[in-house]
């Protein structure tokens, strides 16, 4: 089995890494490549990074803390925000990403996951789900930084994502992000037994056992996680000794 992946998520703003709740009441946190450094020195196996007001200002995403991101840390990191075409796929690889992320314009040009995944391979190209439970009993696309709902059903959207060529999936749920009650096992169980490629959980970390629970439950490949790791109320290393001895295969 492969080693589950632990991944401090840094959502940017204005250039500096910011932390809210449910998407709402920001708060400054730090500078993108100086936690990112931090965190890789830590024993985090990935990072990722969303300019999470890129898609709604309808703005391009800052390229300069990728740049130097790359420049700080020695592990893979993934970047989204504000990801509209090949040529944005093309810039952020060119500053050091391993990985792209895109959400919204997955939504709005589906063809975009497979051009890039012709150009680049699948395992660049990450689709980004940020879902909400309904009234149907299922889960809602959301889009623009989760201000916009759309008609779309977040497990028929994450099989089709991948049917159209992303290589990886995260999977960020609305209504636990930052709430610290432990992500939607029940969302997330439902994708990764209706697809083939790596699944990320996100959204609702509070505890190791949150943690636990989301890879043995829902068989996840990932763990994305923000709040816990910023504010230092769960270390890295502490993280990973207490999922080892769980018999959770993980990189010491």
């Amino acid at each position: 089995m492969l080693a589950k992946r632990i991944i401090p998520c840094l959502d940017v703003k204005n250039g500096r890494v910011v932390k809210g709740k449910k998407f709402l009441g920001l708060e400054d946190v730090n500078d993108p490549a100086t936690l990112g450094k931090y965190y890789s020195d830590e024993g985090a196996d990935e990072l990722v990074f969303y300019d999470i007001t890129a898609s709604s200002d309808e703005r391009k995403i800052s390229l300069e803390f990728v740049e130097r991101v790359a420049k700080e840390i020695n592990i893979p990191f993934c970047v989204g925000g504000g990801i509209n075409s090949i040529e944005d796929f093309t810039a952020i690889l060119r500053k050091g990403a391993d990985k792209v992320s895109i959400n919204s314009a997955a939504v709005l040009n589906p063809s975009l996951i497979t051009e890039a995944s012709k150009k680049f391979g699948a395992q660049c190209v990450v689709l980004s789900i940020d879902a909400k439970k309904n009234d149907e009993g299922s889960w809602s696309v959301y889009i623009k930084g989760g201000r916009e709902k759309t008609n779309l059903d977040a497990i028929l959207w994450a099989i089709e994502g991948v049917r159209l060529g992303a290589g990886e999936l995260v999977i960020n749920s609305i209504d636990e992000d930052g709430m610290k009650q432990g992500y939607d096992l029940e969302l997330l169980k439902r994708i990764t037994q209706s697809v083939t490629v790596p699944v990320i959980a996100s959204g609702g970390a509070g505890s190791i056992k949150h943690f636990y629970q989301a890879i043995d439950h829902a068989n996840v490949d990932g763990i994305l996680a923000a709040s816990v790791f910023h504010y230092k109320e769960i270390q890295i290393k502490d993280l990973k000794k207490a999922l080892k001895n769980q018999g959770i295969p993980i990189r010491l």
